[in-house]
């Protein structure tokens, strides 16, 4: 009985976090598009949520002696980097768009452990990540002559790159003692992040008049600060923090499979609220990428545990983002993203 409790309330929490991962976009996108720099978006985020969590870190300050590579890469992927790229992305492209590119990740980490670590995949693994490539061809529509904006594209899938940078460093060190808290490393993560997103957005040359105005959602005039507010406390903190608790409560297999549905979340509320529309098939195709990344994520190896392969090294990752961070972010990413030091442990996926 308290085992279904818990499982009911870690799927609802899971799905909590999918829809704030999914409405980062459909709320920086009209800061973006009021004057702030998306650079300069993705710094208000990233530091405002590292503020919320500073607490956190003082509690885990043991981890800068125990993980300081893990902290490091952490911020620099899965915080500055997965970000960065999906809020440059959604500034040219489509938010549902750029956030279908980076769900390439799980794909993308399949064909880091199978060429780079030279470990088996499972053949249900290998067809998800041919669904998710034929989906996603659909999505950008390749038969027009790539009619979306190259760069915009190219910094989507960049935000992917990021994912899988996080989900590589995720499966890093899971049999070690001495593991590290999943909710310290996030803390870090966002406060090594905004270090790094300071020196690289230059926040000291931002229009702060801008955050004290009114930017337009599809006609609608809406404060500034509520949709930084909402980025930073919803997007990002709460974002988070329920997919860390949703992870421990379900598998990561589960926990991924409800992550799907962020892009889904994105890609309607991008169409309700920014008047995103996408053809069918893109729609199509979207549908397929999900299939594509739910097939690769759930695939169950065939190694045995000694000698862990990907089914899921993606499976995994995309479990604890339950969102490049996306954005990262995602994310947000930030996604999110598997385990860091032994521990289930949200993406930022997109991001965002």
């Amino acid at each position: 009985m308290h085992a279904s409790q818990g499982r009911s309330a870690g799927l609802g929490l899971a799905l909590a976090s999918a829809f704030a991962f999914g409405g980062s976009g459909v709320a920086a996108k009209p800061l973006i598009e009021a004057g702030l720099d998306p650079l300069h978006v993705v710094w208000l985020r990233v530091t405002g949520a590292a503020l919320v969590m500073l607490p956190v870190a003082w509690r885990h300050r043991d981890l800068l002696r125990r993980k300081p590579a893990l902290l490091v890469g952490f911020g620099l992927l899965a915080v500055a980097g997965v970000q960065a790229f999906y809020f440059a992305s959604i500034s040219r492209i489509p938010v549902g768009v750029a956030l279908l590119i980076e769900y390439l990740a799980p794909a993308l980490v399949l064909g880091w452990v199978r060429f780079v670590q030279r470990r088996p995949v499972t053949r249900a693994a290998a067809v998800g990540v041919v669904l998710a490539a034929g989906g996603l061809a659909c999505v950008v529509q390749v038969w027009s002559g790539l009619s979306f904006d190259l760069l915009g594209l190219l910094l989507a899938l960049a935000a992917a790159c990021c994912q899988v940078g996080y989900f590589v460093l995720s499966d890093q060190g899971s049999d070690e003692a001495g593991q590290a808290d999943p909710l310290g490393v996030i803390a870090y993560g966002l406060l090594i992040g905004a270090l790094v997103l300071t020196v690289v957005a230059r926040p000291w040359g931002m229009d702060w008049a801008l955050l004290g105005g009114r930017a337009d959602m599809n006609g609608s005039s809406v404060p500034a600060w509520l949709l930084l507010g909402w980025i930073v406390l919803i997007a990002t903190v709460l974002a988070y923090v329920t997919g860390v608790i949703s992870v421990r409560r379900l598998s990561p297999q589960v926990a991924g499979v409800v992550a799907c549905l962020e892009a889904v979340i994105a890609t309607v509320l991008a169409w309700v609220l920014l008047g995103e529309h996408l053809e069918a098939p893109q729609i199509i195709g979207g549908a397929v990428v999900l299939v594509g990344a739910f097939i690769a994520q759930s695939s169950t190896p065939k190694a045995p545990a000694s000698a862990p392969v990907a089914g899921s090294a993606a499976g995994s990752g995309a479990g604890g983002a339950a969102g490049s961070g996306g954005d990262a972010g995602g994310t947000g990413t930030v996604a999110e993203a598997g385990d860091v030091g032994g521990s289930e442990l949200s993406a930022g996926r997109t991001a965002p």
